[in-house]
């Protein structure tokens, strides 16, 4: 007789289940995180960037509505 799991409702009522080998699943997670990395540190040199050009005054605004923000961009082009 093969082994028999029952599952609850509740697990799966957020969409599809898929089962997999803990050890693949271990794969994948450890691909993520490497991936993850990368984003984190593309978004650090962003992050840096972003704030170096704001303290040398490359910002515009803050404007107090959207038609402010327009007519600055209009007269910069």
């Amino acid at each position: 007789m093969p082994n028999l799991v029952t599952i609850p409702k509740s697990l799966t009522k957020a969409g599809d289940l898929v089962l997999i080998p803990r050890r693949e699943y271990e794969r994948l997670l450890g691909g993520q995180e490497k991936s993850n990395k990368r984003r984190l540190t593309q978004l650090d040199r962003d992050l840096a960037k972003s704030i170096a050009e704001y303290r040398v005054g490359k910002s515009i605004g803050p404007f107090d509505n959207v038609k402010d923000l327009m007519r600055s961009l209009r007269s910069r082009s």
